[in-house]
């Protein structure tokens, strides 16, 4: 969703940076997102390093579950949104920004404002459009999900799910949503024979 909304506005040709900010350790998420100068911590590349929102600078940033972000990086990150502006760790001159922000979560983030986990003033800034992706159990378009990912878990060939195993796709409740549902078609592709059509 992120990415179509990036594709069909005026940004779409500029670039489309995505950060999973629950992947990346705490200690290294600042660097990755700010960027750095050279010698601004040990381990930190000779010539330092570009930040991700300075590289989507002109386009869009996806922050993909950007409720896992540390409430100390939170506060940076309101700044910049605020300030239009980035400061790599360890100084230098600030960088002029202008990024279309999409972020997404699985958390509520208002529980995790109570709870003391995420910042109001950082929520309220970033809280425009909300849409909440229903999960793949209440979707209407099962069947047709599964036809485009069996079309891209193996292109060129018509493969599809057998009569005695479409109800079942059907009625398990996918716990882990669309990954686990595409995780599972890759497992009975690369199980299937070189000439089936059906799995």
């Amino acid at each position: 969703l992120a990415r179509a909304i990036h594709q069909d506005s005026e940004r779409s040709r500029q670039p489309f940076v995505a950060v999973n900010c629950a992947s990346i350790p705490d200690t290294l998420i600042e660097a990755e997102l700010f960027g750095y100068e050279e010698g601004a911590f040990t381990g930190a590349r000779r010539k330092g390093a570009t930040g991700k929102i300075v590289q989507a600078n002109g386009g869009t940033l996806f922050l993909d579950e950007i409720g896992d972000m540390p409430v100390s990086l939170q506060a940076h990150l309101l700044r910049v949104l605020q300030e239009r502006q980035v400061t790599p760790l360890g100084g230098g001159k600030p960088v002029s920004v202008d990024v279309q922000l999409v972020c997404a979560t699985h958390r509520s983030l208002r529980d995790e404002m109570k709870a003391g986990r995420f910042r109001e003033d950082l929520y309220y800034r970033i809280n425009g459009l909300a849409l909440q992706i229903p999960p793949l159990r209440e979707r209407q378009d099962l069947p047709a999900l599964v036809e485009r990912l069996l079309a891209e878990t193996v292109p060129g060939r018509a493969v599809r799910l057998s009569p005695a195993l479409a109800p079942l796709v059907a009625a398990y409740p996918w716990p882990g949503n669309l990954r686990q549902l595409a995780n599972a078609l890759r497992t009975a592709c690369a199980l299937m024979d070189e000439h089936e059509e059906e799995i």
